[in-house]
């Protein structure tokens, strides 16, 4: 099974991809961007705020960095018969460059497609709160991280309400693949109520 975990800055899914690793036998947690040698490189350029990267080259690094991803760790596990518990995927690309930056969707699902040789989640989970809420939360998580990550806690509210209502959108439009979490209680809170969705839409997971 292939679960992916999604949803704008501070809206705890990191913290939830773990505590899932921990209750799901067999699993395997990884991040994009990032998850192998060459894709953490990709993601040092990608995250770091002295970058200026135009909004295509920013989507060619993301497709880059997903598809070794895919190639060297999520489909090897997947085949070996793991769960793979993602903290972000191909529909971050979705949210990010083509709501947020407003870029072609179509443009960016053909080149998802072409990066992950169609590879698509079982089920996307995503965490929603106010962007408003989200973004302080990063922000200060990131003032006190030892590593500068926070070329995209720079970009204004404008841009994560766009953000936020491009994943409420994709799971308007395809209810059968995501699942919308409710972030803004406790992190315990949040992990029941993730539990919850786990048990009504992929049980077998938990067995």
């Amino acid at each position: 099974m292939f679960i992916t975990l999604e949803g704008i800055e501070g809206s705890g899914k990191s913290t939830q991809v773990r505590r899932l690793a921990e209750r799901i036998p067999n699993s395997l947690a990884t991040k994009e961007p990032g998850g192998t040698p060459t894709a953490d490189r990709i993601r040092a350029i990608l995250l770091d705020t002295a970058s200026t990267i135009d909004p295509v080259a920013e989507v060619f690094l993301f497709a880059a960095s997903r598809r070794q991803h895919v190639t060297e760790v999520i489909r090897p596990a997947l085949e070996a018969g793991r769960v793979v518990l993602c903290d972000r995927f191909a529909d971050a690309t979705l949210a990010y460059q083509g709501f947020g930056r407003l870029l072609d969707l179509d443009r960016l699902r053909w080149l998802n497609d072409w990066a992950t040789g169609s590879l698509y989640p079982d089920l996307t989970l995503i965490f929603d709160l106010p962007e408003e809420v989200g973004l302080s939360r990063a922000r200060s998580r990131n003032s006190a991280a030892p590593v500068d990550e926070g070329r995209f806690e720079t970009e204004d509210l404008r841009f994560f309400r766009r953000v936020r209502e491009g994943y409420l959108a994709l799971a308007v439009a395809e209810p059968h693949r995501y699942a919308v979490v409710d972030a803004s209680g406790t992190p315990d809170d949040v992990f029941e109520k993730t539990l919850d969705v786990l048990r009504r839409r992929l049980p077998q997971v938990l067995a």
